[in-house]
């Protein structure tokens, strides 16, 4: 799986709202202060407000601002929402069988990577947007399969003790 230049940048766009609170947004200035190009941020909006994760405001003072909670979206959520499904294409598409096994000549690798599937897709649900911008807490693994948002200290006193 691939995280697109176009999702980084929505994702980057995204925060801008959220330090900004109920605020509307232009466009112009979060382009600007997410360092990403104005006409490729005009594209984004109007892929975020088909998704329904922002609205659009018309007029001198207009601009977008949030039509979700930061606090319930999650970075899944958003990714997918930008560029389809975050699965690896050997797992979802392949057949099966009668014992619901992929119908392909080496099953090991492809129970590899659906586990790695089920990981991404795990770690991605793990940790909101209002997480990731305004707590500063990131995904990370935990008792052996749960994912937990973290704050960077959390993640120093782990390292530290492992």
């Amino acid at each position: 799986m691939e995280i697109s230049r176009k999702t980084d940048y929505a994702i980057r766009l995204l925060a801008e709202l959220v330090k900004s609170g109920d605020a509307i947004v232009s466009v112009r200035c979060a382009a600007e202060n997410s360092d990403v190009p104005y006409s490729f941020a005009r594209s984004i909006q109007h892929d975020l407000v088909q998704a329904g994760i922002v609205s659009s405001v018309r007029g001198s003072h207009g601009g977008m601002k949030l039509s979700v909670d930061a606090r319930k979206i999650t970075l899944r959520n958003i990714i997918e929402s930008i560029q389809g499904p975050t699965c690896f294409d050997t797992c979802d598409t392949k057949e099966t069988n009668k014992e619901g096994r992929p119908l392909v000549s080496n099953y090991a690798f492809d129970a590899v990577w659906c586990e790695a599937d089920r990981i991404l897709k795990d770690y991605f649900s793990a940790v909101t947007l209002y997480q990731l911008v305004i707590e500063q807490r990131y995904p990370r693994l935990r008792h052996g399969h749960d994912f937990a948002a973290l704050t960077q200290d959390e993640y120093a006193a782990i390292a530290e003790g492992a």
